[in-house]
């Protein structure tokens, strides 16, 4: 019997568990029903509680950038990505830097893109990778494109070594890795902002910042899957080095690495799609690029070239994870001995003639070497016509409902959630703790949140709490039936599936498009952006934890005699359970993090802080208020992956 289930058939364990969570509960209970008669302190965090964290941390980094001059190091390092940003920019869009080989034509990238799809996926990939390239050209965004690419180019390659040398330490010395698995949770809590604001202070603005800081962000997944990875590698395959006489770093480099190669590419594919969110994002400290201008555009109501702007994105995304993902589940050729060289080579010598022909071309037809913003084909204005118009003839029913769902919806919740005193809160909380994971988990939640009371941002954290709240619960109304109709076929089921992992490749500043244009800049936009980005993981582990149910249970339960209904709730949904709580996991850290995203279009969460921090460069208070979104997160992903666990059947 695991350790986990163990306490669930222990009458003693039992009592006492429901012991401390109804005083916990009637606790709660009392103190929120009598708010009037609370002292203040039980309330609100009083004075005494809150501790200057923001101050000790700016003399933390103080210290580091002046005293040990960390500020120096740092801006030497700068200056090393920054040749490498002039490298790739050279080629891609023409800046006057070493190697003066550039800009590249855009019809030679776009071929380029079409024959590595070919060689990765056949001919659908090569269409896919060919025709976003010259969506990118003829809508006349090319150098936006290739400024957002030229640091991509730079950053990943950077964050797959850091985060395979990381990972190989952490693999060779389990102190290492001891270390590293609080801190790689912490890291992939954090919200993007926080990530910023430490690198405005050392580096400044700019691309070299908008790399540094992508290179930070997508690192912790390269390192878990590294560790992954080398973990899975089975021991007979080690034996079997060991047999032919290899010597450790023969074993890493000829036997581990290449084994571990499906979970590497998969760690590869995570830091490109990571990037590419980051890039986009770093718009907020001057990282010139897509990002950038989709940012001007959406702070100024301009929808038509938005959804252009945007469309290029998705189709980005969307090219980069296919490539990865189709060199993860590639299999190495092994070529027969005695193969000619140039039938080894194929694919390489036809690019070789293809790029040689289109670049010539391009010396003769100038459109082929480059279409300018004034000769590219936007329909920016025309979309925005028509969207005027779809607006308008919608705009009763979208005005009532952000009427309805700010009057009757938002507000009161909203004002529910600041009303509550925050000593109610730790003992709901801690209540909640004790009923899912016993007094560990209890300890957990209020060690959590006990954080954000002494942080000073209480109320902004209650805000931010709202708002995921009310957002995971509208996704989860919309996501669970849509995943029960897919689930009603395997065609559909299929589709479902592909749309959600299309979907998640999104960059989250997409998902404020619509919202915005629907309902203007306000609350509603938010909680509909944060419902669309959260509804996509709910839906995908749905399906994917229904049909994962063995058909023979299914079986076996219908010849019982069971019903369809019976079958679905006492068979499907319990099996189900752990991979659909994964699901709602995701949900929760999407959430948040779209949250704080939307702050730049006026909430009052977190998220608006962090913007302030991030416009003052105010590394403490930057630092306190991300580690307050992630203690939330990681106090919900410790709830939901203790409960999954406790409910699953066993086997």
């Amino acid at each position: 019997m695991s350790s986990v289930a163990a306490p669930v058939f222990r009458p003693d364990l039992r009592i006492r568990r429901l012991s401390g969570v109804v005083v916990l509960l009637a606790a709660a209970i009392t103190m929120a029903l009598g708010r009037d008669m609370l002292p203040d302190g039980l309330i609100r965090p009083p004075g005494w509680m809150i501790l200057p964290l923001a101050d000790w941390i700016n003399a933390v980094f103080d210290f580091l950038r002046d005293d040990l001059g960390l500020l120096s190091v740092t801006r030497n390092v700068a200056t090393g990505v920054e040749w490498l940003l002039d490298v790739t920019a050279n080629l891609l869009y023409g800046k006057n830097r070493w190697p003066w080989l550039g800009p590249v034509p855009w019809s030679v990238v776009a071929m380029t893109a079409a024959v590595i799809g070919y060689g990765l996926g056949g001919t659908r990939l090569a269409v896919l990778a060919g025709g976003t390239f010259l969506w990118i050209a003829l809508m006349g965004q090319w150098q936006w494109a290739m400024e957002t690419l030229s640091v991509i180019f730079v950053a990943a390659p950077v964050s797959v070594l850091l985060g395979l040398l990381t990972g190989i330490a952490a693999w060779r010395w389990r102190g290492l890795a001891a270390v590293l698995n609080p801190v790689l949770n912490i890291a992939q809590s954090l919200p993007h902002f926080a990530y910023m604001i430490p690198v405005v202070v050392f580096i400044g603005v700019g691309p070299k910042a908008g790399a540094i800081v992508t290179i930070i962000f997508s690192v912790p997944p390269m390192i878990r899957m590294t560790l992954l990875g080398l973990q899975k590698v089975p021991e007979a395959v080690i034996e079997s080095g060991k047999m032919c006489g290899a010597t450790g770093w023969q074993l890493l480099l000829r036997t581990r690495l290449p084994t571990a190669r499906t979970d590497l590419l998969i760690g590869v594919n995570q830091v490109i799609m990571q990037c590419l969110a980051m890039v986009v994002l770093a718009s907020f400290i001057g990282m010139p690029g897509l990002g950038q201008k989709l940012l001007q555009l959406l702070q100024a109501l301009r929808i038509g070239q938005s959804v252009e702007i945007g469309l290029t994105i998705v189709l980005l995304a969307i090219t980069l994870d296919r490539f990865t993902r189709a060199w993860a589940l590639s299999q190495p050729v092994h070529v027969p001995r005695g193969t000619l060289w140039h039938q080894r080579h194929r694919l390489p010598l036809i690019w070789l003639v293809l790029a040689a022909l289109v670049g010539g071309l391009s010396q003769m037809l100038p459109l082929l070497a480059e279409i300018g913003r004034g000769q590219g084909f936007s329909a920016g204005a025309a979309i925005d016509v028509v969207m005027d118009r779809v607006i308008v003839a919608i705009f009763p029913v979208t005005d009532w409902l952000r009427w309805f769902l700010i009057v009757w919806v938002f507000i009161p919740v909203r004002d529910a959630f600041l009303w509550m005193p925050f000593a109610a809160v730790l003992a709901l909380l801690g209540a909640l703790g004790y009923a899912v994971g016993g007094r560990r988990s209890a300890v957990i939640c209020l060690a959590f949140f006990g954080y954000i009371a002494v942080s000073g941002w209480w109320d902004r954290t209650m805000i931010t709490v709202y708002t995921v709240v009310v957002s995971v619960s509208i996704a989860a109304l919309l996501a669970f039936p849509a995943a029960i109709w897919a689930t009603g076929s395997a065609v559909r089921s299929r589709r479902v599936l592909v749309i959600c992992d299309t979907m998640q490749t999104f960059p989250s500043f997409i998902y404020l498009i619509p919202m915005i244009m629907l309902f203007g800049v306000n609350d509603v936009a938010v909680v509909g952006a944060v419902v669309l980005f959260a509804a996509v993981p709910l839906v995908r582990y749905t399906v994917e934890g229904l049909r994962g149910v063995p058909v023979a249970l299914v079986e076996a339960a219908g010849m019982a005699g069971a019903t369809r209904r019976q079958i679905r709730r006492h068979v499907l949904w319990p099996v189900a359970l752990p991979t659909i709580m994964v699901g709602v996991n995701q949900a929760v850290m999407f959430s948040l993090f779209m949250v704080i995203i939307a702050a730049f279009i006026g909430t009052q969460d977190l998220g608006q802080e962090m913007q302030r921090a991030l416009s003052s460069a105010d590394v403490g208070k930057g630092l306190v208020l991300g580690l307050a979104v992630a203690t939330i997160g990681l106090m919900v992903d410790h709830l939901i992956m203790t409960w999954a666990r406790s409910v699953r059947p066993a086997s």
